[in-house]
């Protein structure tokens, strides 16, 4: 089982990320592309087992590590024994449940001697991409069809005319989660400043094309559908003036 020393282990935020990418990737393709096999390898009748991603984009069913501690977090131990007693599919879900607190658990344990601004980074990198839940389940898929406008299911983004500007992602594959975030990674929230992320729901203002956050702003994707004109509070508090 490879672990790595943890003197060896990675140090910065791009190494600790590129690091999770790879574990997880690994954990994606053991219950995903690689699943039969993966099925097979998790015999009731053997002992505990866990389900570990390496760093080389590899996944291993293995044994729990000996060491007390380990020089890694472990994983869930005995996945194994649910395997016949349950549906196959939740049995797969609650694995990549598991499989995402595992990982994140790894991210944080090598970032130990991060500062407060470089964690918040790394969890900002870590939650571009989907959980391993939620590749497993499609989650995201259902999730992102019910916040979408009916008119707008095929497009990445949308620009109503007089009617306001939404952002909304209807991306499904894994591999094209971060597409969009990449083209407006620079979109900052004209209320909080914080930056554009594509599982939440934004509005833009039609007068200074400004972009927010809707729970910024207190506007849901319900009721941004009845406005026609959308103004932020800055601009309503402008015309109130003149």
């Amino acid at each position: 089982m490879e672990v790595g020393s943890i003197s060896s282990a990675p140090r910065t935020v791009e190494e600790i990320f590129k690091d999770y990418s790879s574990r997880r990737a690994g954990i994606v393709r053991a219950l995903t592309h690689d699943v039969d096999e993966f099925y097979a390898q998790c015999d009731p009748e053997k002992e505990n087992l866990c389900l570990y991603g390496h760093p080389n984009d590899s996944w291993e069913v293995n044994l729990p590590a000996e060491e007390v501690p380990p020089e890694l977090p472990e994983p869930a131990l005995g996945i194994n024994f649910a395997r016949d007693g349950m549906n196959r599919r939740d049995w797969l879900s609650l694995i990549a449940v598991h499989s995402d607190s595992w990982l994140l658990s790894v991210a944080f344990y090598l970032g130990a001697r991060l500062n407060r601004n470089e964690r918040k980074r790394l969890f900002s990198m870590i939650n571009e991409l989907p959980t391993v839940f939620e590749v497993v389940s499609d989650r995201r898929r259902s999730k992102e069809k019910s916040g979408m406008d009916s008119a707008s299911k095929s497009k990445l983004s949308t620009k109503r005319s007089s009617e306001g500007q939404i952002k909304s992602n209807s991306k499904t594959a894994d591999e094209e989660y971060g597409e969009d975030d990449d083209e407006h990674s620079e979109t900052l929230c004209g209320t909080c400043g914080g930056s554009y992320s594509a599982d939440e729901f934004w509005i833009a203002c039609d007068v200074c094309e400004r972009w927010f956050h809707g729970k910024c702003v207190k506007i849901t994707p319900a009721k941004a559908e009845s406005i026609k004109q959308y103004k932020c509070p800055g601009c309503s508090s402008k015309k109130g003036r003149q």
